[in-house]
């Protein structure tokens, strides 16, 4: 990002002080957007030294054009400030804007006074700044900060939350995605310029960057666009630009393709249900739930839209390898767009020999998940030995440690690189799921997602994933697969945070999520508008 804002001021003329300028703007617009009673607000801007702190003072400065009245702490001494950030230090005390130097532990102590009056923080301390641990009075600064987000205060005779808003990133936070240690400031949003930064995605405190925004202040796209090292991408509107998610008027149900779910078993019925649902509500248009056939009246009844097709079955009613005999679900799928193979299939010796055997015959783009991967617990090299080019696995955590005989710990310390790693050894796509989904390409190329929340965490909502997968790869095909999987991550989450504000985390279930899919398809549907047009 700094040879991003290097390139735009020398090849593009942008100057670097009207980059800060646009900044600070942009964060204030944030605050305006969040808190329509903004000029009631106490509002108090933590200031560094650096170009952080001098996004810090736009952001004083620019609240005051507002009518706010903020406050202003600056943790350094006012001399040793110089570029852009002196500049608009300057220009805050010229418009009459207030500072407090606090440049000692003892100095603090009457700081601390003013942090208990305000109820909203802006954090401009450190920015992406931050080398190795923060320590001494930075470090007590940012502690009592965590702890004041964690109480409460009464404002007008009223019990009010506390907000945090980072600028650029929460001090502490590393701009990359190691662990520094020491305190970080735990904030409920963090405004960011151009692109993410590595940390916010994929750090051991990611976390601590709340609500990630991302805000235009300058950059022409292409900076980022056209620099091929950069191969680690945020999922947001702007990555679907190359898919056509307008329909045309003279549309017909064949243009969209026809899905083949594999799923479903006795007792777990219900995976198929929410597979099945969950591809035609995304856009296929046409789904088929292959189920065995003592299930299929349930999976039938789920949804009057889906086509089912039944399976020979074990003798604990899971799909048995029968299935594979006379090419007869070869022919079965002959005329579909995709196959998904896992939910809900269970564990049975037999069923795995099924889905094994699938992936030796069938040709078709396939997504694997659940069941299809606990079928290569230990042995996911044979991955590499399926007919078709075009394979994507959607492990859990749990999932990935039994492909790869290791713990979810060792996943989870990892994750990116193991991401990476498995899509190039297996040759196949690979959507690493839970906090932050990664899609990783064989190719070397990774996708990380920050829609979805907590309540997600719920059985089913794997299945929902992929079904919608699959209903995706049936209408947009595979020539750009991995930002069509990387759509499907991206609504699959953001359904969850329209079905959360629903009904709430605890209470969410993977119903919901499909019911959230219309909204959530509608928002990034306007999104994706703006980013085109």
């Amino acid at each position: 990002m700094r040879e991003a804002d290097r390139i735009t001021t020398d090849r593009y003329g942008v100057p670097s002080l009207q980059l800060m300028e646009n900044a600070g703007a942009a964060v204030t617009e944030y605050l305006a957007e969040s808190l329509p009673d903004l000029c009631q607000r106490s509002i108090l801007v933590l200031c560094g030294k650096g170009n952080n702190g001098g996004d810090g003072f736009v952001v004083a400065r620019r609240l005051r054009e507002r009518g706010a009245g903020p406050r202003v702490l600056f943790f350094a001494d006012p001399s040793a400030v110089r570029g852009d950030a002196a500049e608009n230090l300057r220009l805050w005390k010229e418009t009459g804007g207030e500072l407090r130097a606090v440049a000692s532990s003892a100095e603090w102590s009457g700081g601390r006074e003013i942090l208990g009056e305000a109820d909203v923080i802006v954090d401009a301390l450190l920015g992406t700044g931050v080398k190795g641990r923060v320590e001494g009075l930075l470090a007590a600064v940012m502690e009592d900060v965590n702890a004041w987000r964690r109480g409460r205060r009464r404002r007008n005779g009223r019990a009010c939350s506390r907000l945090v808003v980072a600028v650029d990133m929460p001090s502490g936070l590393p701009s990359g995605n190691e662990d520094f240690g020491g305190p970080v400031i735990c904030a409920d949003a963090t405004v960011s310029f151009t692109a993410p930064k590595v940390g916010q995605l994929l750090s051991p405190r990611a976390d601590c960057a709340g609500r990630l925004v991302v805000r235009e202040i300058g950059t022409p796209r292409e900076v980022l666009d056209d620099d091929p090292s950069l191969k680690l991408h945020w999922l947001e509107a702007g990555e679907f630009r190359g898919l056509p998610l307008e329909r045309k008027a003279d549309s017909n149900k064949g243009n969209f393709g026809h899905a083949l779910i594999v799923a479903g078993s006795l007792g777990k019925s219900g995976a198929a249900v929410l597979g099945g649902r969950a591809a035609l509500r995304a856009g296929a248009g046409l789904v088929t739930v292959a189920t065995p056939a003592e299930v299929l009246p349930i999976v039938a009844a789920g949804m009057p839209e889906l086509m089912t097709m039944p399976l020979f079955a074990t003798e604990e009613g899971t799909p048995n390898p029968r299935n594979l005999e006379s090419a007869r679900f070869v022919q079965a799928s002959q005329g579909k767009s995709v196959l998904a193979i896992g939910p809900g299939l269970s564990t049975n010796n037999e069923t795995q020999q099924f889905i094994r055997g699938l992936l030796r015959q069938v040709s078709l783009p396939i997504i694997l998940d659940a069941d299809g991967l606990n079928a290569f617990a230990g042995r996911a090299d044979e991955l590499r030995g399926r007919k078709t080019d075009l394979l994507a696995v959607t492990p859990h955590p749990g999932e990935m440690a039994r492909l790869l005989g290791i713990t979810s710990r060792d996943v989870q310390a990892r994750r990116l690189e193991i991401a990476l790693e498995t899509a190039c050894r297996w040759q196949a796509f690979v959507i690493l799921k839970g906090y932050h989904t990664i899609v990783a390409t064989p190719d070397g190329r990774a996708y990380v997602n920050t829609t979805g929340n907590a309540g997600m965490a719920t059985g089913g909502t794997g299945d929902v994933l992929t079904g919608m997968l699959a209903g995706l790869t049936a209408e947009f095909g595979t020539q750009n697969w991995e930002r069509v999987l990387g759509l499907g991550v991206y609504l699959h989450g953001l359904a969850g945070d329209v079905a959360a504000a629903r009904v709430g985390e605890a209470p969410l279930v993977a119903s919901d999520v499909i019911e959230a899919l219309p909204e959530a398809y509608a928002r990034l549907l306007a999104e994706w508008r703006d980013a085109v047009h």
